[in-house]
């Protein structure tokens, strides 16, 4: 009882914090995620034994010229020059950082390194541009807090639904907890929810908002798999502690930061 009580208040405080963040200003949602970044950053360094700060150091490089025009009043123009500066500096400290690494190890090294920014970084970089594709490119919060109601969606119906009715595995091997009872009823739950949302948060119509669930529900379980890999490779059941009764920081993200790329791009293109 202890336990459940546990997680049920780091869950409440959790989700209130993101909430309260998104919804005070375009400054507290960018600043929060930064610092989840940096937290996700530690717990997945520690995951694949990767001892090197260049990943802090390049991910503040990238999520900082990445976002600087969510912030700073800029001309348009201006973001090639942003962007190539950020690629410049994400690929020489890259490979800056081999040189101190072991002989044996420097291309381990590196592929750590690079898969880290592309996990990691990347993500959480087109995370914070979601609430500002739009017609006015201002910040407009409803659409990033409507993301996280549907992977929320997703993620509790799909537990509810597996573990009550679940019978055939969905990725045994990866995931043993995982069945395709409790996919079909997490994205089942999840469509239902964009058309609540739609009704709620006119930004976006219900057709879009009925694609951004399917998105959710299909790469957001593939974010959770992947990770459960990662995790079955390491050999450890959570990314950390942080999070009392929950885990980590990537145990809460591992759906949001697979599936918040592929909304980005759907975003640009119907903008």
């Amino acid at each position: 009882m202890r336990k459940l009580f546990k997680r049920a208040l780091s869950g409440f405080v959790f989700v209130s914090v993101l909430i309260f963040c998104i919804l005070y200003s375009k400054i507290s949602f960018i600043s929060l995620f930064f610092i989840l970044m940096l937290f996700c950053l530690y717990e997945f360094k520690k995951m694949i034994g990767l001892k090197s700060i260049f990943p802090y150091i390049i991910g503040t490089l990238v999520f900082v010229f990445g976002n600087i025009l969510n912030v700073e009043d800029l001309p348009s123009i201006m973001i090639f020059e942003y962007v190539g500066v950020a690629l410049f500096l994400t690929i020489f400290m890259s490979f800056a950082s081999i040189l101190f690494a072991k002989k044996e190890e420097v291309i381990s090294h590196l592929g750590k390194i690079f898969l880290t920014i592309i996990y990691i970084v990347v993500p959480f970089t087109l995370i914070v541009q979601i609430p500002f594709l739009n017609a006015t490119f201002n910040y407009v919060n409803s659409t990033i807090l409507g993301v996280f109601v549907l992977i929320w969606t997703n993620d509790t119906f799909a537990f509810i639904v597996g573990k009550n009715f679940g019978k055939h595995k969905l990725l045994e091997r990866i995931s043993p907890n995982k069945t395709i009872e409790g996919f079909i009823g997490g994205m089942v739950a999840t469509f239902i929810a964009s058309f609540i949302i739609a009704n709620q948060f006119t930004t976006h119509s219900i057709t879009q908002w009925v694609v951004i669930a399917g998105i959710v529900s299909i790469f957001g379980v593939l974010g959770d798999l992947i990770e459960s890999m990662f995790k079955r490779q390491a050999g450890v059941k959570d990314s950390s502690n942080f999070i009392p009764g929950h885990g980590g920081f990537l145990d809460r993200f591992d759906s949001v930061i697979f599936a918040a790329p592929f909304i980005f791009i759907y975003l640009q293109i119907i903008q």
